[in-house]
This record gives C-alpha cells, sequence and structure tokens, in this order.
C-alpha cells in the first residue's frame, strides 16, 4: 500500500493532545463490544500513562482532516519463550470511517514498531463474535490461538487476596 492511495490520512505517533480523542475512541469500542461500563480510565490516567516519566504505552493514530479517527494502543511485554513482544491493546476505527483501510494503516504501522523495536513477534486477542476483525486479521494470516485462557483480577480483587492473605 502506498501512501498515495489515501492522501489525506496521516498516520502518526501519537501526542498528549491526541488523548481525548483517544478517549473518545475507546469509549466508542466499549459501546461496539456491549461494556461501556467497564471504562473506568481517564483522560488524566492516560496522559501519565502514555506520556509520564515512565510511559507504558504507545500510540498510534490515524488522522483526517485534523480529526482523529483511528487509534493503535500498544505496550511491549516479555514471554520467557520468545522474547520481547508487542501486545496490541486496541485499533479502533471510527463507525464512520471503517472498511476505508485506516484499521490495515494503523495495523501496518503497528508491525513496524514491532520491527524497529526487534520485537520477536506480537499478539493481541479478539472477542469471538467480532466477526468483522477476525476477518481482518485472517488476512494477515495471524494464529487464532484457541488454547489459553484469559484470566484477570481486579484492583478490588487483589486488594481483598492481599487483605486474606495477611491473615492466614
Amino acid at each position: 500500500m502506498k501512501a498515495t492511495d489515501f492522501p489525506n490520512i496521516i498516520i502518526r505517533k501519537g501526542t498528549p493532545e491526541d488523548i481525548p480523542s483517544m478517549l473518545k475512541l475507546v469509549k466508542e469500542l466499549a459501546e461496539f463490544e456491549k461494556a461501556p461500563h467497564e471504562v473506568e480510565n481517564t483522560k488524566e490516567k492516560m496522559l501519565e500513562d502514555g506520556f509520564g516519566p515512565q510511559p507504558i504505552y504507545g500510540l498510534i493514530v490515524a488522522e483526517l482532516e485534523k480529526e482523529i479517527v483511528g487509534i493503535s494502543v500498544y505496550y511491549f511485554r516479555y514471554s520467557t519463550w520468545k522474547g520481547k513482544r508487542l501486545y496490541l491493546e486496541d485499533i479502533i476505527v471510527t463507525e464512520p470511517h471503517r472498511g476505508k483501510k485506516i484499521g490495515r494503516m494503523l495495523f501496518n504501522a503497528t508491525m513496524q514498531v514491532s520491527m524497529d523495536t526487534h520485537c520477536n513477534g506480537m499478539l493481541w486477542q479478539v472477542l469471538d463474535w467480532n466477526t468483522p476483525a477476525i476477518e481482518f486479521y485472517k488476512k494477515y494470516n495471524a494464529h487464532f490461538d484457541g488454547e489459553w485462557i484469559n484470566c484477570s483480577l481486579s484492583k478490588w480483587q487483589i486488594q481483598e487476596q492481599l487483605s486474606s492473605a495477611k491473615h492466614e
């Protein structure tokens, strides 16, 4: 894909000024995924986490006529088996701009970050009912792993478990 195919779309590294648009897109994704109540993050926390003294995520944005119409949010993780890997947290394109290859441009830019930072691959998750996303990733010959089960603890659960452990 040549840049001239989409002359009005600018793919660039995100800046602190992009945070309000980022949060708006995250909330749009949460609505799509039927989980708007799950978004607890704030602009302030996103700013600190992405652009503070120790940034923990990277941001790539797709800009069209000075409007952010898509984002890719990623971070690095370490596998004892594979080494450094890039984890794609979210790739989001606002609904009116889907189907215009913006997602492909963001994904390609994220793959380039993976290569530029000497990662040994990329990982991400996709909901099993999100057919458009699954079909998108199939175009890249992505491996879909049905073997691993995702686990998590909320901050509240961690606090509860640590408190219980003190009384054992």
